[in-house]
């Protein structure tokens, strides 16, 4: 949702907005401390379900659809910007039998399935990167980047490691695996035999995901104080996220959509970790940070023998480290959510 609340925060003070989500989602409390309207509507997937559950499926998008005919009657929107997820079906579906032009954000590289089938619907699909045109037919798509929260181009490095009491004369690592954790590349950083080879060479930003919270924080508590003085662990974060960005000369993450745009923002290497269990778009998010120069993809299965030496080969080779910063921040797209946010006046500015 933070591409699109990016997008939302850029566009013309008198523009009028309703956010639509699912029921019972995390978007609600987030776009209430934004002062975002927000509605909700029943949504659910299909993908890889038995034929009860596709079932159930089925009569909740169909429940979804007619939910989302009478907020568009109640609201009449004169676009529809959709980002994704399981809710844009319903949505889109009923946006095309209203004539509402759709605008379509695809993060990632390469589509999913939702996107996929809802491009043909679509108005424009905004992509964030030249290689994702290739999923849709020509002139269908605009490369907009990927848009970010603007404190990501603002944030001052110095500043960032003060905040985090960092020692300016050591180079510091940033792990996360998103707002949930991914506890392979947990597993494979918050061990004893991996700390003594990595704290020697870096210091650690650790952001562990609330799910593996309680079990990083017991390791972190048994570690010597001078190892402890190196490691700082949170279990999340959230307004300290681009001065963590800031901070880093590495970062070890998932390589979904949202590494497209932080790590060019701030203009730092990556090695990247796709989650193995989410199709293909992990991968095709890594070969395209890896094909550009600013990354270096490590297989999930892998995590246990090359992480390390991947990591600490990497902290140890300062000119690929800056030839890697160097291509990162030449994909950085400042004027991304201005950019889509331009397509989406085009609707009412006529």
């Amino acid at each position: 949702m933070y591409p699109a609340l990016a997008v939302v925060q850029t566009l013309k003070p008198n523009t009028e907005i309703l956010w639509v989500g699912s029921r019972g989602g995390m978007e609600k409390s987030l776009l209430a401390r934004a002062e975002i309207p927000f509605r909700g509507i029943d949504a659910a997937g299909l993908r890889g379900k038995n034929p009860l559950a596709m079932a159930k499926g089925v009569f909740t998008l169909l429940k979804g659809y007619r939910q989302s005919r009478k907020l568009l009657r109640e609201f009449q929107p004169d676009v529809l910007f959709v980002t994704g997820g399981y809710v844009c079906v319903p949505m889109t579906l009923a946006a095309h039998r209203a004539g509402v032009p759709v605008v379509i954000y695809l993060p990632d590289i390469q589509p999913g399935q939702a996107i996929k089938f809802l491009s043909r619907y679509a108005d424009r699909v905004a992509v964030t990167a030249p290689d994702a045109r290739q999923y849709f037919p020509d002139g269908l798509t605009v490369v907009t980047g990927y848009p970010v929260r603007p404190e990501l181009y603002t944030a001052d490095r110095d500043t960032a490691r003060q905040r985090f009491n960092l020692d300016p004369a050591l180079p510091t690592v940033l792990v996360f695996g998103g707002s949930q954790g991914a506890r392979s590349i947990n597993r494979a950083i918050a061990n004893r035999d991996a700390l003594n080879q990595l704290l020697s060479h870096a210091q650690l930003i650790h952001i562990s995901g609330n799910r593996d919270a309680e079990w990083t924080q017991a390791m972190w508590n048994d570690l010597p104080s001078a190892q402890q003085q190196l490691y700082r662990l949170y279990p999340y974060l959230h307004s300290e996220m681009a001065d963590v960005f800031a901070a880093a000369d590495v970062i070890i993450s998932r390589a979904g959509a949202s590494i497209l745009g932080e790590a060019p923002a701030v203009g730092v290497p990556s090695i990247l970790v796709p989650y193995p269990y989410s199709g293909a778009h992990q991968w095709q998010n890594a070969r395209y940070m890896e094909k550009q120069g600013a990354a270096i993809t490590v297989p999930d299965e892998k995590l246990p023998t090359d992480l390390l030496p991947t990591t600490i080969a990497l902290l140890t080779d300062g000119d690929r480290r800056a030839a890697m910063a160097k291509a990162a921040k030449k994909l950085a797209r400042p004027d991304a959510a201005r950019a889509i946010a331009r397509l989406l006046e085009e609707f009412y500015d006529e």
